[in-house]
């Protein structure tokens, strides 16, 4: 899929700046950074306890004496002494009972489905679900703004109305204190949209800025200032590895209602890092760095996945090109060649490259610069972002792609006759 907003995407030329030979090799890159219940068994009587009714010797004097008020203790511990096993069976029920008393509740208490608050009505919060997310996240956003008292009972009306399918993405405007039945009817019908904001694929942080100005007010000098990692990494762990504290490339491509005009640029990109989290909750980035570094001998983290998830967004037309041209990247880096992509130096200079911006030195400039870019160069929709992290098991070094047509080589040679 190519960007929504029309823009054609542009090949790279894989040629070597200034250079006789276009496939003059460089020395190896850097690809990136390197970073990188008890269990309680069934209680049953002993054996001896439940033997058949056969009465020996001492079991009958036993009898005797007690018919006749003079039982002495016996300690002797023979088959007939039932005192032990009675002692015994009764450890083992205050064993369990412990268990289930004790145990269990200190094992389930970090769930907080059970917990139960008390709610102060009349405060106004905004909530936001993200798309896609399920009924235990919008529970968990609803207990969270003070909006329900206990997420089990909200959990299991909603599951009572079968309204789990039909929870509606958006923020939300919500009064403490509203009954949870009519805050369920609410996230079935969906929000009222007072503002909505649609940023295609392949956008930057420059370009989504001007979106939100021209589409809220607010000023996009100070959506940018906002949008830093710093101001969200704690909250959102997978900014961890993000470089030069820029969310470029987290905040993701969607369509974002708000139902109200008073919306700040904290709120925008929040619902946006919302968005990406649940978005890529299905790919396992430990096992994708794992298999890149097995595969092509580089060391990546998930920022690295990002930002060449970014560049391919910035070059590929259809959703098919993606993972072929993620391994013709990879297949780069491994060899120690350059990415040579014009999306990197397009990115920089913010308009299309000529000839001789390819032997500028810019930080952005893939043909000049040894391996990936210092950031992502934009935010790449889902597609592109499962193609970096799993790309096909291809020898290409070369692609040639127009809005019409693509075509991988693994020569030089090759390359040059698709022109």
């Amino acid at each position: 899929m190519g960007t929504t907003d029309g823009r054609t995407p542009r090949g790279s030329h894989f040629g070597n700046a200034g250079s006789a030979n276009p496939d003059t090799r460089q020395a190896a890159p850097a690809a990136g950074n390197a970073a990188s219940p008890a269990h309680t068994g069934n209680v049953s009587a002993p054996r001896s306890a439940l033997a058949g009714s056969h009465l020996s010797s001492r079991t009958a004097a036993a009898t005797r004496r007690a018919r006749s008020h003079s039982v002495q203790r016996d300690t002797s511990g023979g088959r007939g002494s039932r005192a032990p096993y009675f002692a015994l069976a009764f450890v083992a029920i205050a064993v369990v009972l412990g268990v289930v008393l004790v145990l269990v509740p200190a094992l389930t208490a970090g769930q907080g489905e059970g917990e139960t608050q008390t709610i102060t009505p009349g405060t106004t919060v905004s909530v936001t679900v993200p798309e896609g997310a399920g009924a235990s996240v919008v529970a968990d956003a609803l207990f969270e703004n003070g909006l329900i008292a206990n997420k089990s009972e909200f959990l299991n009306e909603v599951r009572r109305t079968n309204a789990e399918s039909s929870l509606k993405s958006g923020t939300y405007e919500f009064v403490t204190g509203t009954d949870q039945t009519d805050i369920i009817n609410q996230l079935t019908t969906g929000p009222v949209m007072a503002v909505t904001i649609t940023v295609p694929e392949g956008y930057t942080i420059a370009e989504i800025a001007a979106l939100v100005e021209q589409e809220t007010g607010i000023p996009a000098a100070d959506f940018v200032a906002q949008a830093k990692a710093s101001n969200y990494v704690a909250e959102y762990s997978f900014l961890s590895d993000v470089s030069n504290d820029s969310l470029e490339g987290y905040l993701f491509p969607k369509t974002y209602g708000f139902s109200t005009t008073d919306v700040t640029a904290d709120d925008i990109i929040r619902v946006m890092l919302d968005q990406f989290e649940v978005e890529v909750a299905g790919i396992d980035f430990d096992a994708a760095i794992a298999a890149i570094q097995e595969r092509y001998g580089v060391t990546v983290n998930e920022d690295d996945i990002i930002t060449m998830a970014s560049i391919i967004e910035g070059e590929a037309a259809t959703d098919e090109q993606r993972a072929d041209i993620a391994s013709v990247f990879y297949n780069r880096l491994e060899q120690g060649m350059m990415l040579q992509s014009d999306a990197t130096l397009v990115y920089s200079l913010g308009r299309d490259v000529t000839a001789d911006d390819l032997k500028v030195d810019d930080p952005y400039n893939t043909y000049t610069r040894e391996g990936l870019t210092p950031t992502p160069i934009c935010s790449p929709g889902l597609p592109s972002i499962q193609a970096a992290a799993n790309p096909s098991d291809t020898n290409y070094l070369y692609f040639y792609i127009t809005p019409d047509t693509a075509q991988f080589s693994e020569t030089y040679d090759e390359h040059m006759q698709s022109w």
